[in-house]
């Protein structure tokens, strides 16, 4: 009988042993070998290093920004000056992208012209950010008649297009200048944000360690900004990138429009506009700020779309 037992034993323990030994080390994951896996943002920064489209746009950006930063390495010309003698000139030594039809440098121009648009874009999403963000995270929280009575205002803006309601306002107010757009961008462009805040909120808010929290006494407050906040601001994050490039696109609409930033501004919409009448005789004056525009709104674009599948756990698995 003992030896009947041990021969029914042995093959059961050499079935349980072997596949440890035929796994291989290098398969082994660093994140198991240490025991402690990566975060949700350790993970996505990880994943964003190797996307390609994160490099190229971040790569872009970082560009543009220094651009914005410091036009004057590309250009010692005033963007303000013009001279009539030098009007509609052709790229040259002096002038590399040549001159408009009022005779300034077109180069000056479009670098310089960065700076605002990459400001206004800037500080508007952080407006609509603050803004919507704050909305939607009350409102998610809170929930009740709050819920109900934030849903409907913020239908009610989500209702009226951001280029159609910055068209009335910036005609009530007249000429207005970078911070009066940045205001309206900001006042028009918050409903998306509030409303991803919102959906975030509400599902991180029945998690078990947000009931933990509130079991323990923790207060409303504490709980909303040390637990659910930032376990919700990830979509709000990818949102707010590309919403900056949706402003800088806004920024150039109304000054295109005659309705944005005034004549005397340095601005890509204000000289595309400029540039309509000249486009068969002198194709350079709308080409240079459509492809800075165009460059600047696509890389902001493709940097929230890495960031967002970095961020999305179905989209990793995918």
């Amino acid at each position: 009988m003992p030896s009947d037992a041990q021969n029914t034993r042995r093959p059961r323990t050499e079935h349980w042993v072997a596949p440890l030994a035929e796994t291989p080390l290098q398969e082994v994951d660093a994140a198991d070998t240490t025991g402690t896996p990566r975060s949700l943002w350790a993970e996505a920064g990880h994943s964003l290093i190797r996307n390609p489209v994160f490099v190229i746009s971040a790569l872009l950006i970082l560009f543009v920004l220094f651009v914005a930063a410091f036009p004057q390495v590309f250009s010692g010309q005033d963007p303000r000056y013009g001279d009539l003698s030098l009007a509609n000139q052709k790229p040259g030594a002096e002038h590399p992208f040549g001159t408009s039809r009022q005779g300034y440098d077109i180069l000056a121009r479009t670098v310089w012209g960065a700076r605002t648009s990459v400001v206004i874009g800037f500080f508007a999403m952080l407006g609509s950010t603050l803004i919507g963000g704050t909305i939607g995270a009350l409102a998610g929280y809170l929930g009740g008649w709050f819920d109900e009575v934030v849903s409907r205002i913020t239908d009610i803006f989500f209702a009226v297009p951001l280029i159609l309601g910055a068209i009335v306002v910036a005609t009530r107010l007249g000429e207005m200048n970078l911070w009066t757009v940045v205001a309206v961008l900001s006042v028009f462009g918050w409903t998306n944000i509030a409303r991803i805040m919102r959906g975030a909120v509400i599902s991180t808010k029945s998690q078990d360690y947000v009931t933990s929290s509130v079991a323990l006494g923790a207060s409303s407050p504490a709980v909303l900004l040390k637990h659910v906040i930032p376990n919700a601001i990830a979509p709000v994050i990818v949102t707010a990138t590309v919403n900056l490039g949706v402003f800088i696109v806004a920024e150039a609409t109304l000054s295109f429009l005659g309705v944005g930033l005034p004549t005397s501004a340095v601005s890509w919409g204000g000289d595309i506009s400029d540039a309509r009448d000249a486009l068969r005789t002198q194709p350079s004056m709308l080409f240079y700020p459509s492809v800075a525009l165009a460059i600047t709104v696509l890389s902001f674009i493709m940097l929230g779309d890495a960031v967002r599948d970095a961020l999305d756990p179905k989209a990793r698995k995918r």
